[in-house]
């Protein structure tokens, strides 16, 4: 096994940047893969994230790389634009002496500054598959000339159905080219594309470090993503919590949470990016002396944090990499004691979960929330239990003179302790037990949705246009008795969901899959998520989940169907 970055062969420029950045030994996945990769060989490699896979494939690909080339020469395809940045980064410092030029593309970002970057030449293209594919067909992202392609992650592109994507855009690769795969696992999809992609490829499988979070219990319950607060602030009731750190994904969402938990009666403070280093000892200080009980935090900000007997740890948020997971929960179980790590998990997020899973080789336990009643139970059961300690210690000569004075005044002694329970239970009020939706599976919202659909021409056996959209039976398409009325047609009726418009309907030609392609792609969405879909002559009605609203409205401007732009917006 190679130990040392010099005997792989880089050019001495890459050397050095290896070296400035801090890298002493290469790792498994990078001796076996950059050497092979060197000599322009196709390659599969099976390894885990936070294996060096970055450097295995950027390296080879830098030095590859001819000068003063206007056209893009490497192609790196990811499942999920924070994935995309993050190889960007990565390949922008590995080439900071070479002047390469690295272009990230993912869907929410301008077209207009990707197309620029785009004409001006870049070297390298790394990104999603559904924004790359558009701008193939915008004929403004040109593959011709590109001599290193990279399916990184392919399992999980596979798994959010990219798959097709995947193969359009290495159709558009010339034929004489070095392809690179990597994925955790090789489902035998996968091992169909490469098989038909790559040439006899060399292959290496780094098996997984064991990885260890003993005295950890891990749980994990399955919510919608709009009721996560809900089962939090639930949570909270029957949790034995001495210190709580809950994990979110960017900055904006820790403070609103440690807000949202503070309006309900749970003291919270925040630990983020966006905090002086001074303000920030002022936060740790609080929570290591037990004035607050609850931290929010990113992983950025939580970096260095060392603080014992930490009860839980919270994964409001799941964390993007696997690694982060085990460094998040282990801050909590040090020092021989036991630790509890909760994760709130949201339907599209399972395969994520699955990814743990295989990650740590350890089974996260689904948990049910407690209902209402658990939760009333609880806090009796906590009220009693301070009833009897003050009546253990009587220690309440003042309290008893007042009572004494209300029996003087006529009042039964039991209707005087009824009324100082009530008043005891006063901050209740500010702890509202807040309503949880069903979940439902992606099979259970498929099969929903098979009963409901006829299915159209050319759409698949799971989608179909409703009778409404009068493709069944044409004849009755505008009959006033069967039309619906316009609040139904403008507001989804199934709980969780929103109704949208699309600029487009049957006269253009539109069809269902086209709705569910568009959407999915663009917008980053699991296609299966997408609910009902009315298609109308001039326009369309699709139902989105909510908590999937933001993320399908930002990236308006770029749904294009039958390579025609499409509008997308809130039904009205």
């Amino acid at each position: 096994m190679t130990t040392s970055f010099t005997d792989l062969n880089l050019h001495p420029t890459l050397l050095q940047t290896v070296t400035e950045l801090g890298y002493t030994e290469p790792t498994p996945i990078q001796s076996a893969i950059i050497p092979t990769m060197l000599t322009g060989r196709d390659v599969i490699g099976q390894a885990q994230t936070g294996t060096g896979k970055t450097a295995a494939f950027a390296l080879p690909m830098l030095q590859n790389l001819v000068s003063d080339q206007r056209q893009v020469q490497g192609l790196v395809l990811t499942p999920t634009r924070e994935l995309a940045l993050q190889v960007a980064n990565a390949i922008y410092e590995y080439g900071q002496h070479q002047n390469v030029r690295v272009l990230a593309i993912y869907g929410g970002q301008s077209y207009n500054r990707q197309i620029a970057r785009l004409k001006k030449g870049v070297d390298i293209v790394i990104g999603t598959p559904g924004r790359m594919l558009d701008l193939i067909r915008q004929k403004v992202l040109d593959l011709s000339a590109a001599r290193t392609v990279v399916l990184d992650e392919a399992d999980e592109m596979l798994s959010m159905g990219f798959i097709e994507d995947i193969q359009a855009i290495l159709d558009q690769t010339p034929t004489r080219r070095q392809t690179a795969l990597f994925s955790a696992t090789l489902p035998s999809e996968i091992r169909r594309l490469a098989s038909q992609y790559l040439l006899d490829p060399f292959s290496a499988t780094i098996q997984p470090q064991q990885v260890t979070v003993d005295g950890v219990e891990q749980r994990y319950y399955l919510v919608n993503a709009a009721d996560k607060t809900a089962a939090l602030t639930r949570l909270f009731e029957v949790e034995p919590i001495r210190r709580a750190l809950i994990f979110t994904r960017t900055r904006v969402s820790s403070g609103d949470l440690a807000n949202e938990l503070s309006a309900r009666g749970f003291a919270a403070d925040v630990l983020n990016g966006d905090l002086a280093q001074e303000a920030r000892e002022r936060v740790l200080n609080r929570f290591r002396q037990g004035q607050i009980k609850v931290l929010v935090a990113t992983d950025v900000a939580a970096r260095g944090l060392d603080i014992d007997d930490i009860s839980h740890v919270i994964n409001y948020d799941l964390p993007e990499e696997v690694e982060l997971y085990v460094h998040r929960i282990g801050r909590t179980a040090r020092a021989g004691k036991t630790g509890i790590a909760i994760s709130l998990v949201t339907p599209a997020e399972q395969w994520r979960l699955r990814r743990l899973e295989g990650f740590t080789k350890q089974t996260i336990a689904r948990a049910s929330l407690p209902s209402e009643e658990d939760i009333l139970k609880q806090r009796e059961g906590q009220l009693l239990k301070q009833m009897e300690t003050w009546l253990g210690r009587a220690r309440y000569q003042r309290e008893r003179e007042l009572v004494m004075r209300l029996v003087e005044a006529g009042h039964d002694p039991l209707e005087i302790a009824s009324a100082a329970l009530k008043i005891a239970r006063a901050e209740e009020k500010q702890r509202p037990i807040a309503p949880i939706s069903e979940v439902q599976t992606a099979r259970q919202r498929r099969d929903r949705r098979e009963l409901r659909t006829t299915p159209g021409r050319g759409s698949r056996p799971d989608r179909g246009e409703w009778a409404q959209a009068g493709r069944s039976n044409p004849a009755r398409r505008d009959h006033p008795s069967r039309r619906e009325s316009a609040s139904y047609e403008t507001a989804s009726h199934e709980k969780g969901m929103i109704r949208l418009t699309i600029s487009q309907g049957r006269v253009h030609g539109i069809r269902p899959n086209d709705v569910v392609g568009t959407i999915a792609f663009h917008a980053n969405i699991p296609g299966y998520t997408i609910g009902k879909i009315h298609i109308h002559d001039h326009h369309t009605l699709v139902d989105v989940p909510e908590q999937f609203l933001a993320q399908v409205l930002t990236n308006n401007g770029s749904y294009r169907i039958n390579k025609q732009p499409v509008s997308v917006e809130v039904a009205s």
